[in-house]
């Protein structure tokens, strides 16, 4: 864990090596002060030599300047150290992530990833400053001025020995306890970024269904439990105060009555006694930050585990050695083909599916919910690996090739349609970044989409908002098909990407598919029949298997569930028939 994050510092290496050297520096400006004050009192005070104490005086203002520039360079290198190390930790957890399979992140809820992209990261960010600083300076505190202290008089200096010993007992029995409720307490920020991320994104469920109430009831149990495992480990932490000013009080006491008796007797001097109280302060003040530090360091642990187990995280789906970078066509073979998601699990989810798809045809996929028709194009692309068997592209199995050239070539418009903020442009040119204006709007044509755009006050410049929440679903279903289709894929997957669109424009989109991409292999998941009755083939799925594969009238002549479905949607006024541009009796 540790290397992990340590490998984040990078091109911060010599910030982070400044900072405590600085830190360090201004300490012992510090530590250098008193013994100036004492020198003062002792020599100029006590016998009237105003030149010295001038003297004592300069040197006291260049010290106390000398600390004030190290304490500003400290800071400064501290902070710019801490942001680029949090920078960096961001920046790889982003990246990995990009990295991963749908399986990989299957592991980790969005609001989790969230999380540790934001408040775990916080915390590291502020821990790798405390350390750097506090770390530093406080045990370089404590040691000048233990040193300073035992060399003035050793017999007061053993009383700042025993307040060491006593503090850091205390401390250590505190911040066990501690530990394991900050522990705890990052795992109930998941539920409650859990929870305000799924009432935003279904805002509209809610208040269609005056659930406001409930959802906020619901929040405020998550709030809830952020705040009792919080307050159970403040109340731990917060006893670090108390304890520190008694101690500093009784170290007050014991070298303010010792020292007198000292200065009485003449065996100490009262330069040295004024000397003492400071480093007592000093002493006392370095194990308050040390306390902050081990504070800081012990709810950063939880945070530090979770970011580095994303970072760590290895993608299951990876390039082979010598990955294929050329896709031959879009000819699609599974060769007893058995799938299920999660390595350990027992039930498969697709069983011995073995099927030929030629290159060019456009293939409908048909079954009920559940049958597993996404999963069985989600291994086209390898967004998955199979389980057993293989699943071929171009004759080739998917697992050789290269996966950014496998994925360029299959372009799949997923059942759940997915528009990023920023212009209708923008999101088109996801499918090719290099697209011209004219590609996009003839890709748009193909998709009927050009209609709608063309009635927007800006056109293709509209700005999209975040998650398309300013185009209708059908809208946005026949922009992902446009942006899918300006990959020019030799595979184009539409997993129910018409469901939205009515019957007759479903029609004009089939038809400029056929038209204009005749040699692209086409994979058509549908719930109605219309959408895929033209097809060259027909796949009805069922359970997991493939119940029948044909034509639509050799499907409709034999195969009990694809008649049962067509019966069901023609019945009463029949469906509608995309050739002859009317419905179906």
């Amino acid at each position: 864990m540790i290397k992990t994050l340590l490998s984040q510092v990078k091109e911060f290496k010599k910030a982070s090596f400044l900072t405590p050297v600085y830190m360090i520096l201004e300490v012992v400006v510090e530590t250098l002060i008193p013994v100036a004050m004492a020198l003062m009192i002792d020599n100029g005070v006590e016998k009237g030599d105003m030149a010295y104490i001038y003297r004592m005086g300069a040197v006291m203002a260049v010290l106390a300047i000398a600390g004030l520039i190290t304490g500003i360079l400290g800071g400064k290198y501290g902070a710019l150290a801490s942001s680029g190390f949090a920078r960096n930790l961001r920046k790889a957890m982003y990246t990995n992530i990009q990295t991963f399979s749908f399986s990989n992140i299957d592991k980790f809820s969005t609001a989790g990833l969230i999380t540790r992209l934001t408040t775990d990261v916080t915390n590291l960010q502020n821990a790798y400053q405390m350390l750097l600083r506090m770390c530093t300076r406080a045990p370089a505190s404590l040691i000048c001025a233990m040193t300073m202290a035992f060399l003035i008089n050793a017999k007061l200096a053993s009383v700042y020995l025993i307040a060491v010993i006593f503090l850091g007992l205390a401390l250590f029995m505190i911040l066990r306890r501690a530990t394991k409720y900050f522990q705890e307490v990052f795992k109930k920020y998941d539920d409650l970024n859990a929870s305000v991320q799924e009432n935003i994104s279904g805002i509209r469920v809610v208040k269609a269904y005056v659930r406001e109430d409930y959802e906020i009831s619901k929040f405020q149990k998550a709030c809830n439990k952020v705040y009792e495992m919080f307050v159970r480990a403040e109340k731990l932490v917060v006893m670090n105060m108390p304890l520190m000013q008694f101690t500093v009080y009784a170290c007050i006491l014991c070298i303010s009555w010792l020292g007198a008796k000292m200065v009485v007797g003449s065996s100490l001097t009262t330069g040295e006694l004024m000397s003492l109280l400071t480093y007592c302060m000093n002493i006392l003040m370095s194990l308050m930050m040390l306390s902050m530090v081990f504070v800081m360091v012990t709810m950063s642990i939880a945070s530090a585990e979770r970011v580095t187990e994303v970072i760590n995280e290895k993608a299951d789906l990876i390039n082979p050695a010598e990955p294929v970078c050329e896709v031959p066509d879009g000819r699609i073979d599974f060769e007893h083909v058995s799938f299920r998601y999660k390595k350990e699990g027992k039930q498969n989810v697709l069983k011995d599916i073995d099927l030929s798809i030629h290159a060019g045809e456009t293939i409908g996929i048909i079954g009920g919910t559940g049958s597993a028709k996404s999963s069985l194009v989600n291994l086209i692309s390898r967004l998955y690996d199979v389980s057993e068997g293989s699943v071929k592209v171009g004759g080739i199995d998917v697992r050789n090739y290269d996966m950014e050239e496998l994925r360029n070539q299959v372009a799949v418009v997923l059942q759940k349609n997915v528009l990023f903020s920023g212009t209708i442009l923008e999101n088109l040119r996801w499918g090719n970044k290099e697209a011209t204006e004219e590609e996009c709007k003839r890709a748009c044509q193909l998709a009927c989409a050009d209609e709608f755009i063309q009635r927007m006050p800006d056109g293709y410049h509209t700005y999209i908002e975040q998650g398309g929440t300013n185009v209708s679903g059908g809208q946005k279903q026949r922009l992902c098909i446009a942006r899918a289709l300006l990959k020019k894929p030799k595979i184009l997957i539409l997993d129910d990407s018409t469901s939205a669109v009515d019957t007759a424009t479903d029609a004009k989109i089939r038809k400029a598919f056929a038209e204009e991409i005749p040699d692209t292999t086409k994979l058509i998941i549908a719930q109605r029949i219309s959408s895929i009755q033209s097809a060259d083939r027909i796949i009805v799925m069922e359970d997991g298997r493939i119940n029948g594969f044909g034509t639509h009238e050799e499907l409709l002549a034999n195969n009990p569930i694809y008649q049962e479905v067509y019966n069901s949607q023609t019945k009463g006024g029949g469906d509608f028939d995309e050739n002859k541009g009317g419905e179906l009796a």
